[in-house]
């Protein structure tokens, strides 16, 4: 089943919700009948026969009818709630998987928005604004009641109901633009502010504080004066509406007293008009207050739409049996998230079970780009990457994850224990699993000297940990599960001896099993322990080979280009 029609399922699995609603609302209107009708018997009947009977029996009536009146009233708003609830659950693994899988694309919605517009679409769904659309089209009932007491009180409560619906377009024109700005502006202060916290403490050693608070204070002023702007808006048309309404009502009294007066009309019927003209008028100053709910429900709901329309659903892939331990990478082509800048352009370069690629360039090179690319993190614009002879995308994501072992060069760790994060998060993970991993990184020692060994909880990100023992426990949730191809991006940037000293050892490991792995680093005890080596410059190849023709003697470079012997030059030093 496509993914573009997954709103459309969302919303046909609530289709009995809606329909329950839809009932309720039709009896919830019919019996706000109840009050002019009883208004119009105690002035036409009961006061002109004075019978007491008559009374008591009309007031048990509406008592009855109005206790159903508010059971409905409270239904329909306890069904739509739920039925906002289900939209949310049903379409929440999709919208986040999209938000955790996918990088922000530069065009539209960011897919970490996607929960955020879920939940706004929920909270309309919820709200009282799916009522307006319920109960506006009974509106002309209600004028039409009007019209059988007399025309001219029909026809003023048709000039004032038109009058009441042009204050609702103007509204529209005019709050639409103000609503998606000051959302924007709050979207781009939370924004900041989240920055500001992830950096804290960069900020405070480099007495930063002030400029990043008045730059936070600045967003989110300009933010909040937009927000003001739009509810001030919003509440003068609301208050508008309000105030025309109980002029409305006290207006139609006057002009059905001219009509009882003259004889054309009965008193009941003079009092019944004035409530009728109410509730005629009720729907469309809801849609008032509640136009600003509205906007962001439409807005939640178009914008899901698009980003369920862009980033389809993987299709379901026959599961592969694992792959040997074999990298080939042909004519591959990468472009950063978010733009159209070519970060590699026609690498090539294969791997066999057991080697080790050591990856070499300068800083925005393309050495973290490639480790993202065989990671499976930013997809090939051109060009292919195949894991023992079967391209990554005919994997599904989750199953290929399971044979990719991935240390970024920002280590990542989730809030936590220790053991779940080398365990991947994963529920039921036998200990012993846990702990070859991480004796495979030589991270069990160091593990076991944290306050609650593998059950430390290290805090949002690892805050709790030292740069180093999150390196060590992300080379761990590498090593996780025995995958065939391990990607380590700068593996040593944060270690100390003894923590070099381990990669190295569990490096070794690894192509001792016969596993295929992939080194981006500077550091020479890492180089040493490569059998290729691949330099890029500018995105591109300007070597690659095995590590004795870079790291030996540089007489047997002598046919390289000069640029190249540059490079290798440098590999010499690195030696050394």
């Amino acid at each position: 089943m496509k993914q573009k029609n997954q709103m459309d399922i969302a919303l046909f699995s609530v289709k009995q919700l809606f329909v329950a609603v839809t009932i309720f609302s039709i009896f919830a209107n019919l019996l706000m009948l109840t009050g002019p009708l009883f208004m119009l018997q105690v002035y036409d009947r009961v006061l002109a026969s004075g019978s007491v009977e008559t009374l008591t029996a009309l007031f048990l009536l509406i008592t009855g009818l109005f206790l159903i009146f508010g059971l409905l009233d409270f239904a329909r708003g306890r069904v739509m709630a739920r039925a906002g609830a289900k939209i949310q659950t049903l379409l929440s693994d999709r919208i986040d998987d999209i938000a955790i899988s996918l990088p922000k694309d530069k065009d539209g919605i960011s897919p970490s928005q996607g929960p955020v517009e879920l939940t706004a679409l929920r909270k309309a769904v919820s709200s009282p604004a799916p009522f307006v659309f319920m109960d506006l089209p009974w509106a002309p009932l209600f004028l039409m009641v009007m019209f059988i007491f007399h025309p001219m009180l029909g026809y003023f409560g048709l000039f004032a109901g038109v009058v009441m619906f042009l204050v609702t377009l103007i509204n529209h024109r005019g709050a639409k633009g103000i609503q998606q700005e000051a959302l924007a502006l709050e979207q781009q202060a939370e924004m900041i502010s989240n920055q500001a916290i992830g950096n804290s403490e960069v900020i405070r050693a480099m007495g930063m504080r002030d400029a990043v608070v008045l730059k936070i204070q600045a967003a989110r002023v300009w933010a909040t004066q937009r927000v003001l702007k739009a509810n001030d808006r919003g509440a003068a048309y609301s208050s508008g509406s309000k105030s025309f309404r109980y002029y409305v009502q006290s207006a139609i009294l006057a002009v059905g007293a001219y009509l009882a007066i003259s004889g054309a009309i009965t008193p009941g019927a003079m009092i019944a008009a004035s409530i009728l003209m109410g509730r005629a008028l009720a729907p469309i100053e809801q849609g008032i207050a509640q136009w600003p709910t509205i906007l962001r429900g439409h807005n939640a709901y178009k914008n899901l739409i698009s980003l369920l329309k862009k980033y389809p659903e993987e299709p379901k892939r026959t599961l592969l049996p694992k792959p040997d331990a074999k990298l080939a990478v042909k004519n591959l082509t990468v472009t950063a998230p978010a733009s159209d800048k070519l970060t590699l352009v026609g690498v090539k370069f294969d791997i066999e079970p057991g080697e080790v690629l050591g990856v070499l360039g300068k800083s925005a090179s393309g050495k973290s780009t490639l480790t993202k690319a065989l990671s499976n993190i930013w997809p090939p614009a051109a060009g292919s990457i195949k894991l023992g002879g079967a391209d990554l995308f005919q994997w599904p994501s989750d199953e290929l994850g399971k044979f990719i072992g991935y240390l970024p060069q920002e280590i990542s760790l989730l809030s936590g224990t220790v053991s779940e994060n080398i365990a991947r998060m994963e529920q039921d993970v036998h200990s012993g699993l846990i702990i070859r991993a991480a004796k495979a990184a030589g991270a069990h020692e160091m593990i076991l000297g944290l306050p609650d060994g593998y059950e430390t909880q290290i805090g949002e990100g690892g805050s709790f940990l030292s740069g180093g023992q999150r390196q060590r426990i992300g080379l761990a949730r590498a090593l996780f599960g025995d995958p065939v191809m391990v990607v380590l991006d700068e593996p040593n940037a944060h270690l100390d001896a003894d923590g070099e000293i381990a990669l190295v050892e569990a490096v070794k490991e690894l192509k001792n099993n016969n596993k295929c792995v992939v080194i981006a680093a500077h550091r020479p005890n890492i180089v040493s322990i490569c059998d290729k080596i691949l330099v890029l410059e500018n995105g591109r190849v300007s070597a690659f080979g095995p590590r004795d023709d870079f790291l030996g003697d540089l007489a047997k470079t002598k046919r390289l280009e000069p640029r190249k012997r540059k490079t290798i030059g440098k590999l010499t030093r690195l030696k050394a």
